[in-house]
């Protein structure tokens, strides 16, 4: 009996279902949104997973150890099981190719037993779909000619390199990540040494303070910390991390910290004079890419903003004498 009343008072009052249609389409949308956004967030406050790590002292290790060892999705899993067989024919003749490669590919964060079979596979794969598109889109549009055989080449020497082009990329990213955070790093590890903690202690809280801010500096700390907790000699993890990275800031770091245990020294000492050096070595850099912008926009001035301004500029004075000493011309 309600409903009807209502249903006569809308009626009545000469509103239509069209009236009320945007608002509900809006509420809908925004009621997906929301649920969209609380799903795929994922974010909780610091003092929440502070408190988990605190009461559950073991998901606070396995965190430590996911950082150094992730799980492999399911599109790594199709890579290592199908690029090994293209990846014969491209095998490394020695063991010091074999090296070189290997390290091109620890610089860039892939570290895996695999790598360099998925690298490899990746490189023959690519040629081959080079090919095959360059010469598809060359016959599509000019037809059967030696056009068609140049560009598939052509195409398959650029699908061949590109893989070493995205490997070099991102290593050189991942190692200015890697020398940016080093100096944060370094000082976090003296404020725990001078508080009393170990320095292998202070490398596992160097790797839970910095996994979000620094996350590719904390999986190296993370991957030492797994293989002195592993047994091997703290030394040769430090060496071998600072190989790993390709950084040389890494490898003094490491020459520091071995050199300070070696001679009996202050390792926080240490580290604090290698922080200090490392932040010179980083203004120090800045300056200098600060001094190189000039020089760099002299091309773009050049070639793109002067000829805008010299049209703005003296175009309405050329239009002026133009006028003034060919009147016939500019009156035709």
């Amino acid at each position: 009996m309600n409903q009807d009343v209502i249903f006569e008072l809308v009626v009545a009052q000469g509103l239509d279902a069209a009236v009320f249609l945007p608002y509900a389409v809006f509420g809908m949308f925004a009621a997906i949104a929301f649920l969209v956004l609380e799903r795929f967030s994922g974010t909780t406050q610091r003092t929440v997973q502070r408190l988990e790590e605190f009461t559950r002292p073991q998901r606070r290790r396995l965190t430590v150890e996911e950082l150094a060892e992730r799980r492999p999705n399911r599109f790594a899993e199709v890579l290592e099981k199908t690029t090994p067989t293209f990846a014969k024919p491209l095998e490394p003749k020695n063991e010091v190719e074999l090296g070189r490669l290997k390290q091109r590919l620890a610089e860039a964060g892939f570290r895996g037993d695999k790598a360099v079979q998925i690298f490899l596979g990746l490189k023959f794969l690519s040629l081959l779909a080079g090919f095959v598109l360059g010469g598809s889109i060359t016959l599509g549009l000019y037809g059967l000619s030696r056009n068609t055989t140049t560009s598939a080449i052509i195409a398959a020497g650029l699908g061949f390199y590109l893989p070493d082009l995205v490997v070099t990329f991102l290593g050189r990213r991942r190692k200015e990540a890697i020398f940016l955070s080093l100096p944060d790093a370094l000082d976090l590890l003296v404020v725990c040494v001078e508080a009393g903690l170990g320095l292998d202690q202070a490398m596992r809280k160097v790797t839970e303070e910095l996994a979000s801010s620094h996350p590719v500096i904390a999986k190296e700390f993370a991957l030492a910390n797994l293989q002195l907790q592993m047994g091997r000699p703290r030394a040769e993890v430090l060496h071998e991390m600072g190989v790993r990275t390709g950084v040389q800031d890494v490898r003094a770091l490491a020459a520091v910290i071995i050199q300070a245990e070696k001679f009996g020294s202050s390792i926080a000492q240490a580290l604090r004079a290698q922080s200090h050096a490392m932040r010179t070595r980083r203004r120090q850099l800045a300056e200098e890419r600060a001094q190189k912008t000039a020089v760099k926009l002299i091309f773009p001035l050049v070639l793109f903003i002067f000829p805008g301004i010299f049209v703005v500029l003296v175009g309405p004075a050329a239009i002026t004498m133009i006028r003034e000493l060919f009147p016939k011309m500019a009156g035709g």
